[in-house]
C-alpha cells in the first residue's frame, strides 16, 4: 500500500521542512488539498525541497479553471519535480460551483470527460508538437503558437485522478482516468457494494489493466498515540460524518446502511445553520463503519481490515511530536499491507 500525508497549506513556511521530514520517515507522497487555500503553491515548494516522494492535488477543482489554465499548471509541476506530479481533480457540488466560484453548472459527466480529454490534447501538443485541435461541447481548444509552448519536458504523461462518490461518475473514471480519490465519506459496505463494481465495470469496458490504477481513500482513519486521543480523533470525524452526510449528493452512502433518514435529517440541520448540533445525530455504530481506528501499535491491523484488498493508498498525518523513528515504523507496516496497484501507464 502506498502511504501518504498531508502537506500544510496556511503556512507557506513550514512546508519544505514538512516535505523534508515525509520524504526521510519514507512517505510514498505529498498531498494538498482544496479548501480554503491554493492547493498549487505548496506542491511547488515541496517539490523544490525533495527528490523522490510523489506530489498530487486532492483534489483541485476543476471547472472554475480552464482546462488550458490547469494543463498550464500540471505540466510546470510535473516538469520541476522532475516527474513526479499526479493531478487530482474534483468536481465539486452545482451549489458551490454556480455560488461561490460563479461558474455556470452543466451535466458534470460529460463536463468532465471533456475537461480530461482537452488536458491530454494540450499536453501531447506541448510535448510532441502536434497542432493543437480539441473541439468539444463544452470546450474548444485550437490556437498554440511556439511562443506559449513550454518546451517539451521528456518526463511520462501526466497521471490525472478524479474524485467521486457515485456509481456513474466511478465508472466515467474507471474509463479514462489513471485513478480515483474515492471520498473520505465512505464505508466498507459502500466500496464492496457500489464503487468497486462501478469502477471495474469502467476498467472492463476500456481494457484497462488494474495495476496502472489506483484507487485512493474511501474512509477515515481515527489513530494516536493512546486511547485519549484515538477517542479524540473519532470524536472530530464524527462531525465530518455528519457534515458531509448532509449533503444530497453523499446520501447514497448512507443508503447502503439503511441510514437514508438521517440523510434527510442533517440535511434540514444543515439548512437551518444547526452545524453545531449535527456531530450527535452520528451513531456510534455507524460512525464506526466510516473510519479504521486503533492506536498506533494497532494501526496496521486496523487499516488491513478497513481498507485491506480494496484500496491501493492512504495518507495519514501523525503530529509534529510524533518521533522520527516511529512515524517511520507506523509508515513501514502500513506500506507492507498488499495492494493491486503497481505503477501510472508509462505513454
Amino acid at each position: 500500500m502506498r502511504v501518504e500525508t498531508s502537506l500544510p497549506l496556511g503556512n507557506w513556511s513550514a512546508v519544505a521542512d514538512t516535505a523534508r521530514r515525509a520524504e526521510a520517515a519514507g512517505f510514498d507522497g505529498l498531498l494538498t488539498y482544496e479548501i480554503a487555500n491554493d492547493p498549487f503553491v505548496p506542491l511547488a515548494l515541496a517539490a523544490m525541497a525533495t527528490e523522490r516522494v510523489r506530489l498530487g492535488t486532492a483534489i483541485a477543482v476543476c471547472f472554475p479553471r480552464s482546462p488550458m489554465v490547469m494543463a498550464n499548471i500540471a505540466r510546470d509541476l510535473h516538469a520541476e519535480s522532475g516527474g513526479r506530479f499526479t493531478l487530482g481533480l474534483g468536481t465539486q457540488v452545482k451549489g458551490h460551483n454556480e455560488r461561490r466560484f460563479s461558474v455556470p453548472w452543466t451535466p458534470p459527466l460529460p463536463r468532465l470527460r471533456e475537461y480530461i480529454e482537452a488536458l491530454r490534447a494540450i499536453w501531447r501538443c506541448w510535448e510532441t508538437r502536434e497542432p493543437l485541435a480539441f473541439e468539444g461541447e463544452h470546450y474548444t481548444f485550437t490556437l498554440m503558437t511556439p511562443e506559449f509552448s513550454p518546451p517539451p519536458t521528456g518526463l511520462g504523461p501526466i497521471p490525472v485522478t478524479v474524485a467521486a462518490v457515485k456509481p456513474a461518475m466511478l465508472g466515467l473514471i474507471g474509463r479514462i482516468c489513471d485513478g480515483v480519490r474515492l471520498h473520505g465519506f465512505a464505508t466498507r459496505k459502500y466500496l464492496e457494494d457500489v464503487a468497486l463494481p462501478a469502477l471495474n465495470e469502467g476498467m472492463a469496458k476500456a481494457g484497462r489493466d488494474r495495476s496502472t490504477f489506483e484507487i485512493w481513500g474511501g474512509g477515515f482513519l481515527a489513530t494516536g498515540p493512546d486511547e485519549a486521543a484515538v477517542a479524540a480523533q473519532l470524536e472530530a470525524i464524527r462531525y465530518r460524518v455528519a457534515f458531509y452526510g448532509s449533503t444530497r449528493s453523499y446520501h447514497g452512502v448512507l443508503e447502503a446502511h439503511g441510514a437514508e433518514d438521517l440523510g434527510h435529517k442533517l440535511h434540514a440541520m444543515s439548512k437551518a445553520g444547526r452545524w453545531s448540533e449535527m456531530a450527535a445525530e452520528v451513531p456510534d455504530d455507524l460512525l464506526r463503519e466510516f473510519v479504521a481506528v486503533a492506536p498506533y501499535d494497532g494501526l496496521a491491523e486496523a487499516v488491513r481490515a478497513r481498507f485491506g484488498g480494496l484500496t491501493d493508498a492512504i495518507s495519514v498525518d501523525f503530529p509534529r511530536s510524533t518521533p522520527a523513528g516511529q512515524v517511520a515504523e507506523l509508515v513501514a507496516d502500513l506500506k507492507a499491507i498488499p495492494s493491486a496497484f503497481r505503477s501510472f501507464p508509462k505513454g
